[in-house]
């Protein structure tokens, strides 16, 4: 061979090689940028939200590049499980018909994601099965458990045909704290020892991690809600003893619990060495959905007011976690709609979208300021100008005071169930003097920033009649939401003092509140729907019966 064809060999050689190791270092590296996420958290056994962000389009015009499809709109609903038993969901069966039609909606859906070239992941409760598998295996009392050697087996089976059925699928989004099945009448869900790293957390991400992200090069992320999100020592156990993989996140919600305001900063984030995204909820469930003006993006990524009072050693905000563990930094997952049950609905999705693009356009490019973000929305999208970006900051950022101090107080004084979606509890009072006095006083201050925000609001020049209208609308409704918030907790301390003045004059003072409340809709077309005095669910000792039963003692 002579010298000039052994010189085209090695050349070639080299080519090919190079070409081979990048192949593999860009399927390695495919989820390398934070991932974006947005998802419309639907109500369930409800008709699904009506929102712009159903549409992939227009999160990623807002700077998404994934969008997390819900729980009912999951493949795990939607597979045959022919590869198992073609007699589990028989072609000819009801329960066929409802997969099949399933199925159809949701590859009309990945078609419309991947027409914009968005990433597509599908959140999923585990471990969910139809009810004729359950029922065919007899395995009724062990399908929650994942050390089980059926169970196991199907687990991989219907990762197997989520993923072969469904190719366009990016990733799946793992849920062990709850299962929900208002609309998937021909499954059945459970979990077992959901809290429990070694019996059921640890052997399920084993599983998972085999099968997504090594057998198929797919992403995996497993959320901690409800199950190892505020224990560190558990949140530990499941980092050590889960291989890190560049295809494996976990899931975290920013603030410990739910999406409560004066809840801790998680302190499970910035640990352990996996990476992680993280969850914020735009249209917050417990803070009228998106109904009033409620800006939370700031707190979020620069810190809570009331997390400035936590050691200086630990980290309060997602910026500091950046900053210090850049290297756990997975990226944000907004809910720009949706979470807890029924109202209030919204007609504009305007408060939500401040929130929603602030974070999406901040987790792209972590080093920008939340104020230079801020300003942009304000000029890009409401198109104001001059002073009035100044003043929509100034009542953005009296909102999340209003909220905090309305609903709670900066200090953690009342239990944050109270109220929640669109109905209102009968408020204890703190368990001290000290915090008593403060609790009342923070809902004195929150009715004046309220009064400021509408103030606000009128003197802002706004790009149309309809917006002029609405933001207005939104802060009044706040006001007079709050204004009934604070009747009901003085009243709530008058009753625990004995004293029948204060709890008549705070009863007059709830009633008023309501007469206004009420005549919202007749004044602002795009206001939300009301919060109802009757509303019960999820709310164990309903404020107006409350009232009505001290209105009849003496």
């Amino acid at each position: 061979m002579n010298k000039l064809n052994l010189r085209k060999i090695l050349v070639l050689s080299l080519f090919v090689s190079n070409a081979v190791l990048g192949t593999k270092l860009i399927a390695q590296n495919q989820f390398s940028k934070p991932l974006v996420l947005d998802m419309v958290h639907h109500n369930p056994g409800e008709a699904p939200y009506q929102s712009v962000y159903n549409n992939p389009a227009v999160i990623k015009e807002m700077g998404y590049n994934g969008k997390v499809y819900f729980l009912f709109e999951s493949p795990a609903l939607a597979i045959n499980w022919e590869s198992v038993d073609s007699d589990i969901l028989p072609k000819d069966s009801k329960e066929r018909e409802w997969v099949d039609d399933k199925a159809k909606q949701i590859n009309k859906m990945h078609k419309a994601c991947k027409d914009q070239d968005m990433a597509i992941y599908a959140m999923s409760d585990l471990v969910l099965f139809p009810k004729r598998l359950i029922e065919k295996y007899k395995i009724e009392d062990t399908f929650g458990d994942p050390n089980n050697p059926l169970t196991e087996r199907f687990i991989r089976a219907q990762i197997n045909e989520m993923f072969d059925q469904f190719p366009s699928l990016d990733g799946l989004v793992v849920r062990i704290g709850e299962t929900y099945l208002h609309d998937a009448p021909y499954h059945q869900g459970a979990i077992e020892h959901k809290t429990n790293p070694e019996k059921t957390i640890i052997p399920l991400m084993q599983i998972l991690r085999e099968e997504i992200c090594v057998k198929r090069n797919k992403q995996l992320v497993f959320r901690t809600w409800n199950a190892f999100d505020r224990n560190l020592g558990s949140y530990m156990k499941v980092s050590n003893a889960i291989e890190p993989h560049e295809n494996l996140m976990i899931s975290i919600k920013h603030c410990e619990g739910d999406f409560h305001r004066a809840r801790p900063f998680s302190k499970v984030i910035g640990q352990g060495r996996h990476p992680q995204i993280i969850e914020v909820q735009s249209a917050r469930e417990y803070e009228g959905k998106g109904a009033y003006p409620n800006y939370i993006a700031n707190g979020v990524i620069e810190g809570f007011e009331e997390h400035a009072r936590m050691p200086e050693e630990k980290t309060n905000s997602l910026r500091e976690f950046v900053e210090k563990k850049p290297e756990l930094y997975a990226g944000i997952w907004t809910w720009s709609r949706g979470g807890g049950w029924e109202g209030p609905y919204i007609k504009r999705e305007m408060w939500c979208d401040l929130n929603s693009w602030v974070m999406a356009q901040w987790a792209k490019n972590t080093k920008q300021t939340e104020v230079s973000i801020f300003n942009r929305y304000a000029m890009e999208r409401l198109h104001l100008k001059g002073d009035d970006v100044a003043k929509f900051r100034k009542l953005c950022l009296l909102s999340a005071e209003a909220v905090v101090r309305g609903r709670n107080s900066t200090h953690y004084d009342m239990n944050v169930w109270w109220t929640r979606d669109q109905g209102i509890g009968w408020p204890e009072p703190a368990k001290d003097i000290v915090g008593q006095k403060r609790n009342l006083e923070q809902k004195d201050e929150s009715v004046a920033k309220w009064e400021d925000i509408v103030k606000l609001a009128k003197s802002i020049h706004w790009e149309s009649k309809e917006a002029e209208s609405h933001a207005i609308g939104s802060a009044e409704y706040g006001l007079r939401l709050y204004k009934i918030y604070r009747a009901l907790i003085y009243m709530s301390d008058a009753e625990s003092k004995g004293d029948k003045k204060g709890i008549q004059k705070w009863i007059k003072a709830y009633d008023k509140a309501w007469v206004d409340y009420n005549k919202l809709p007749e004044q602002y077309n795009t206001i939300a729907t009301l919060y109802t005095q009757e509303y019960d669910r999820h709310i164990t000792n309903n404020a107006d019966r409350k009232v009505n039963e001290l209105r009849q003692r003496d």
